[in-house]
């Protein structure tokens, strides 16, 4: 009985990933606010009643998408923020993490960058969760680093979701510049820039009193 229950979730499994690609696949084309139940399981192969039994409709179905797209990202990128400091290393590495990331899965984000100001309110807000964590995050490990003596909680949280900001602005531009080595590169030496000015920045915030 147990094997059954198990070879039974796993093609349950399967037959959700399967639209989770279908669905990623079709929405390289398209909004997820025009992209309708039965194209997906059309692509699948499988009965309209059988997406219901995963997910409740089109935007709980971007929902998940928006999970598949960033969640895997929060270790990778607290990994990163633990392993380098405040200066040149971290600038490359995070570009370069960006950078790997587009090429590995440019669906994913064109699916972020098209649906993070999109038409569906459940995957907006999905998608600016995910991106406030990220921020969260972030920030929480600028709090540990000497550089942040001094700063005000709302501060450190501010120059956090620059960064994030940051990396979405880089990644979009990375997907733009795909099919053209010499453009992707130029993205990523402003990509740079733009970090060791946020750098330098933070470094002389407190200089001068705040207001």
């Amino acid at each position: 009985m147990s094997h059954t229950l198990g070879t039974r979730q796993a093609q349950k499994l399967k037959t959700r990933q399967a639209l989770l690609d279908a669905a990623l696949q079709l929405l390289e084309e398209q909004s997820l606010s025009s992209l309708g139940l039965r194209e997906v399981t059309r692509a699948v192969g499988v009965a309209p009643t059988a997406f219901y039994r995963h997910f409740r409709c089109t935007s709980d179905l971007g929902v998940a998408l928006v999970e598949e797209a960033l969640g895997s990202l929060h270790t990778t990128l607290a990994a990163l923020l633990s392993a380098v400091g405040d200066g040149e290393e971290r600038i490359a590495a995070t570009v370069d993490l960006i950078a790997a990331y587009v090429r590995e899965h440019p669906a994913h984000v064109r699916f972020i960058a098209r649906e993070q100001h999109g038409g569906v309110k459940a995957v907006r807000a999905a998608i600016g969760g995910q991106l406030a964590l990220f921020a969260r995050e972030v920030k929480e490990q600028f709090a540990r680093e000497p550089e942040a003596a001094g700063w005000a909680d709302d501060d450190l949280l501010m120059l956090a979701r620059m960064y994030v900001d940051h990396m979405v602005m880089t990644a979009s531009a990375l997907l733009e510049a795909e099919s053209d080595p010499e453009a992707a590169a130029r993205v990523a030496d402003t990509a740079r820039r733009q970090l060791r000015l946020v750098t330098l920045g933070r470094r002389h915030w407190l200089d001068e009193p705040q207001p």
